[in-house]
């Protein structure tokens, strides 16, 4: 089969490689892959920023979906045929992550979904729902089963809730959709008007350009009185105002240090506001089935417009680096 690794970091480390096709052992599946997704994890990992000790070589990238087209001895829950996707963590199925779960994740330190088959455990793949396209379904298990973490399995998201919501990524889009189909209002803020449009057309209660107003925080703690929840993927820059716009007893749920990883922020307003303040590592298998179950009720669709050849991996990365994307940038195998 067909694979591509990461034989370096940085530029130039993504080679094409041949690896034996292989077979699912006890308890194993084997995955025909036909999309994968891109989240900036995959970004940091490919350049090194991640984790510069990884091991190399290393298949890179989290998320992706496939047919089933063997099973090992022992396997009772899949068969031959069923469209799955990866479990970002292959081993965290609920309750509370161990520091060995959490390092039994797919595209750092496991390889990861960039090869043409994968072999993984039975229960770290979970069946999709049929309305969603190859490209939709592979957006699922980092960016989609953060958002719900965040919000409905920590954040106890209720109708009537407002979410500030950081950027238009993958994970910032499936919050907001989220938050629509639970009767939440969210509050969007970007860079780029254009996407600050879109994002009404998907359901945002109001829009903010952060570039125009650098002072949001203020503009939206008017508006709103105070947030029942952030969407935190900036970091650094943006710390200080999410403290300063939540309200008392609301939740913080720190995502994503796009903007760095040092804040520059004072820490009294975690105290004065009793505020929660969350970090958020995807999740785990009885949560990926939960936000299956209401993305298959709701028929809800992912936003994946753009999809390149599977072989493009290296273009498409440095495009998910220069955030001109509007939710998720996918990969097709043919």
């Amino acid at each position: 089969m067909h694979a591509i690794e990461l034989q370096h970091f940085g530029p130039g480390g993504l080679k094409l490689v041949d690896r034996p096709t292989p077979e699912p052992g006890v308890g194993e599946v084997r995955v025909r892959m036909r999309a994968c997704a891109l989240n900036f994890r995959d970004w940091m990992t490919v350049s090194g920023s991640y984790n510069p000790r990884q091991p190399l070589p290393l298949v890179p990238l989290s998320d992706g979906v496939g047919i089933i087209d063997a099973v090992g001895p022992g396997v009772s829950q899949r068969k031959v045929g069923e469209r799955v996707i990866g479990l970002f963590n292959q081993r965290w199925q609920d309750g509370e992550a161990t520091p060995e779960l959490l390092r039994a994740t797919l595209g750092g330190p496991l390889d990861g979904m960039l090869r043409e088959y994968a072999v993984l455990p039975e229960a770290g793949v979970v069946p999709v729902p049929d309305h969603l396209t190859d490209a939709q379904a592979a957006t699922l298990p980092c960016a989609a089963l953060t958002a719900w973490t965040a919000l409905v399995t920590q954040g106890h998201l209720k109708a009537g809730d407002t979410v500030l919501i950081q950027g238009t990524g993958g994970v910032s889009t499936f919050a907001l959709q989220f938050s629509v189909l639970m009767g939440a209002r969210p509050v969007v803020i970007s860079s780029s008007d254009a996407k600050l449009e879109r994002a009404k057309s998907l359901g945002a209660w109001q829009t903010l350009n952060y570039r125009t107003e650098p002072a949001w925080g203020k503009r939206i703690l008017a508006l709103t009185g105070g947030v029942d929840h952030v969407i935190e993927v900036g970091g650094g820059q943006t710390f200080g105002q999410s403290l300063l716009v939540t309200r008392p007893h609301g939740h913080i749920a720190v995502i994503g240090v796009l903007s760095g990883a040092q804040p520059d922020a004072t820490l009294l307003p975690i105290l004065m506001k009793n505020l929660r303040v969350l970090g958020v590592m995807v999740g785990h298998a009885a949560g990926m089935r939960a936000m299956l179950r209401a993305i298959e009720a709701a028929r809800l669709a992912p936003i994946a417009e753009r999809v390149l050849p599977w072989t493009k991996a290296e273009s498409a990365l440095h495009e998910l680096a220069s955030g001109g994307h509007f939710g998720k940038i996918c990969l097709e195998f043919p």
